[in-house]
This record gives C-alpha cells, sequence and structure tokens, in this order.
C-alpha cells in the first residue's frame, strides 16, 4: 500500500514539472525607466499591452474662469408668510415639504382684537349712514341761506371723517381676509385664515400650535422651484472678461458627478464685502431636480483657444511632476522611448494642454496609451 501511494505520487509531481516547461509565457511591461530616462519595450509588450502611439494636436481649449455658488430662485418665487396683526396659532395642518396652491389655506390665527375690529367696522358703518343723511341736509339748508356756515362745515367735517375711517377698517378687514360684506351682515369671526401667496413647497415651519406671532414674526416659508437659477461669485479680477450669454458648466459636487449646463444671464453691478460680484446664471434644462441652497462648482467659458494637447493618459504625474514618453527609435522588433517632464495646462473631453510645447516639434511620436504601466511598475 505504501509503495502505491509513493508511486502516485512520483508520477503527480512529473505532470506538474511537465506543465511548468510547457507554459506559454505571457508578455508583460517589466521593464523601469533607467536613471537617464530612456525605456525600450518589445513589440510584444506593446501590442500585448494596447499601446498607442500619437503626437499632438491642436484643438480649441475654453477659457474659463474658476467660480462656485449656490442654487436659488428668484425673488417672486420665493415667500416668507407673517401674520398682519398679532395672535396665536389655532391650525396648522402643514408640514416642511407639502406642496401647496396659490390661495391655499395654510394657517388661522385666533385674536380678540379681531372682534374689536369688526365691532369698530359695524359702528362706524352705521355712523356713516346719519352723518351723511345730516351733511346733505345741512347742504341743502346751505343753498338756502337757512343754516350757518359753521354748521355745514361741522357736518361735512363729521361725515368726511367718518368716511375716512370706514374706508380704513374696510381695508384692514380686506389685508386680514375678513370679508367686509359678512361683518355686515352680522358673521364677525374670531380667528382669520392666512393663505398661500404663491404656489410651492413648505421649506420652513416654525410655529405649532399654540404659538404667539406677531406682525414681525415669520410663519412659514414657500419656495416655488420651477425655475430656479445659479446664483454665482466672481472675483473682482476676472469680472471684466465676464459677459451676457457665455456658457456655464457646474457641478453638485456633494450631489452627483454629472455636468451641467447654464449661461451667463445677469452681472451685478456692486461689489461685495469679499471683493467678489454676483452673476446669474440661467439653466439650460430646467426639469433637474436641483433644491434651492445647494452649492455648485462652476466654470465660466469666457473664451476659445487653440493649443496644442496630447491624450490625458499619456500624461502620468509622480511626485508632484508630470512626464511623458517620446519614442526615440522604433525597429522591427522593439520601441525605445525617453522620460520629458512638461507643464500640463486644462484637460477637456479627454485631452490635455501641453504649455511648455517649444521642445517638441510636430514630427515627435509619443506614448499616448499605456504610459501609465510603464511609470507604474
Amino acid at each position: 500500500m505504501k509503495r502505491t501511494i509513493y508511486t502516485l505520487f512520483i508520477v503527480y509531481t512529473l505532470f506538474l514539472t511537465s506543465c511548468r516547461e510547457n507554459k506559454t509565457a505571457i508578455p508583460s511591461v517589466d521593464e523601469t525607466l533607467s536613471e537617464d530616462g530612456i525605456i525600450s519595450i518589445t513589440k510584444e509588450q506593446f501590442n500585448s499591452s494596447g499601446m498607442l502611439l500619437g503626437k499632438l494636436r491642436e484643438k480649441a481649449f475654453p477659457v474659463m474662469v474658476q467660480t462656485n455658488g449656490m442654487i436659488d430662485v428668484p425673488p417672486e418665487n420665493r415667500a416668507v408668510v407673517s401674520a398682519m396683526m398679532g395672535g396665536y396659532i389655532q391650525q396648522t395642518p402643514l408640514l416642511i415639504g407639502d406642496i401647496v396652491k396659490k390661495g391655499q389655506l395654510l394657517v388661522t390665527v385666533e385674536n380678540p382684537e379681531f372682534i374689536t375690529l369688526q365691532q369698530n367696522y359695524l359702528e362706524v358703518k352705521q355712523q356713516l349712514i346719519y352723518l351723511k343723511v345730516e351733511y346733505e341736509r345741512q347742504q341743502t339748508l346751505k343753498q338756502e341761506n337757512i343754516t350757518s356756515q359753521k354748521s355745514f362745515l361741522k357736518a361735512e367735517s363729521e361725515y368726511k371723517t367718518a368716511k375716512a375711517r370706514y374706508t380704513g377698517l374696510k381695508k384692514q378687514l380686506m389685508m386680514l381676509n375678513i370679508s367686509p360684506e359678512k361683518v355686515e351682515q352680522g358673521n364677525i369671526n374670531t380667528s382669520v385664515g392666512i393663505y398661500a401667496p404663491i404656489s410651492g413647497s413648505i421649506t420652513q415651519m416654525n410655529v405649532t400650535k399654540g404659538t404667539y406671532v406677531s406682525p414681525a414674526s415669520s410663519i412659514l416659508e414657500i419656495i416655488d422651484n420651477d425655475h430656479i437659477h445659479i446664483e454665482l461669485s466672481v472675483f473682482e479680477k476676472d469680472i471684466m472678461r465676464i459677459r451676457k450669454g457665455q456658457p456655464i458648466q457646474f457641478q453638485i459636487p456633494e450631489a452627483s458627478e454629472n455636468t451641467f449646463k447654464a449661461e451667463v444671464y445677469l452681472i451685478g453691478t456692486s461689489i461685495g464685502k469679499n471683493r467678489t460680484i454676483k452673476v446669474h446664471g440661467h439653466l439650460q434644462k430646467e426639469q433637474q431636480k436641483f433644491l434651492t441652497g445647494m452649492f455648485v462648482d462652476a466654470a465660466i467659458i469666457t473664451e476659445n483657444s487653440i493649443a496644442r494637447a496630447l491624450p490625458s493618459e499619456a500624461i502620468v504625474e509622480q511626485e508632484g511632476k508630470f512626464f511623458v514618453l517620446r519614442n526615440t527609435t522604433t525597429s522591427d522588433s522593439s520601441y525605445t522611448f525617453e522620460s520629458l517632464e512638461i507643464q500640463p495646462g486644462n484637460s477637456v473631453d479627454g485631452l490635455t494642454i501641453v504649455t511648455d510645447v517649444s521642445q517638441f516639434s510636430d514630427s515627435d511620436i509619443f506614448l499616448t496609451k499605456g504610459a501609465f504601466d510603464i511609470f507604474g511598475e
């Protein structure tokens, strides 16, 4: 039995050894840069790694002003709701996030002063009837020289004073959303309703049932996101380059990796405390689900310039420096490259500007794909 196991072990060992000897070697880029920055790659390694060669290209690159800001809405799309007169909140059926329509009841406020105001209105209304009749009578007597000038002027003054007070009280009732006609019919309200001035969603709710609110108190806030824009802060040194209609590219770094588009619509005419000017931009596609107050990183494209560039993957960063590989010689079996330091510029659509192109000629050929594999080793 032991002999059989030993024989099987020998056979298995010989089988593994044979497999190792017959295994085909897979080409790989395992070279390292020499001290003078020269490297040679076999064509087999070049092809198996999917490397590519290419030249500097001329391309129109946008010149940008980098800035930041936030998503906002126009003033007419934002409403802070408050009470015309102080009182206690009687009903608050809404929560933050609720959608409301213009004219919808938001809260009701209760205050005994509302009753007093309606009583005063009714009293003046009744007084006005008598004073009007007395004024018309004195006017007739004055025309017939029966009454004195003093009596006529007194009647006229009392009537017009009461009429002015009546008009003022009526306006106050209307501002409180109390119908003067219903009050005249004897319907006295102990509470008043506050209605939505615009359509939108509730973004702030500052009260609960029983809260006392004064005319200066903010009860809630409504924002209509149907027309949003971006509000950017541009530094003073860049503002002279900004023009209406220039395209804007922006991102919401905390919410999305996508790039969105807008254009300059308005440019501020005053400088803020931090030496910036407000620039108002309109979005090209407003159906995006942006929220008011979102932070944005933006770039305003002021012009386009022609520059020479390489694919971004041809440029490799090492220890804060940037390098490319220029092809020096090509033989039937290999490629030789030299490592050169460059100064990269802006990157757009997978291409990066080479700012110091004076060290290169139009005929220079570079490794445009696979450079990272070599430097990474």
